[in-house]
């Protein structure tokens, strides 16, 4: 058994991260999972959260704002609609965050609504963690 699997991490600019990991714990719309190797095939959405990876030379987490994880058993792909390395992630970004989901609040219709009000609470939950205020 492979103790070991390959991490991708993108978003639509670059490729942020690529490397061996021995765990990833994702932030999934549907509640936190943590990935390892041989891990059945899922794919998933990612809410605004967490995502830690650890390998060979420690833990790295990352601030994404949401997009889609496919965990196979050889490795993890996150496809990020944007993500920072927490430690640069900032006041301004967490700005970003939340006035881009008031503009989609105000553009939502009855059918979307509740998605992006769940969008909006998760934001308020990753301001919370670490530490940002929301205007």
């Amino acid at each position: 058994m492979a103790d070991e699997m390959n991490f991708d991490l993108v978003s639509p600019e670059k490729s942020i991260a690529s490397f061996m990991a021995k765990e990833v714990q994702l932030p999934g719309s549907e509640g936190d999972m943590t990935a390892m190797p041989n891990h059945a095939p899922i794919l998933t959405t990612l809410r605004p959260g967490i995502l830690s990876v650890s390998g060979v030379d420690g833990t790295t987490e990352y601030v994404v704002t949401g997009g889609f994880a496919e965990v196979k058993p050889d490795g993890v792909t996150v496809l990020a609609a944007r993500a920072t390395n927490k430690s640069s992630f900032t006041q301004e970004d967490m700005d970003s965050l939340v006035g881009d989901v008031k503009a989609l609040l105000d553009l939502s219709d009855e059918t979307t609504k509740d998605s992006v009000n769940k969008t909006y609470a998760d934001a308020l939950v990753l301001a919370g963690t670490l530490g940002l205020s929301v205007a």
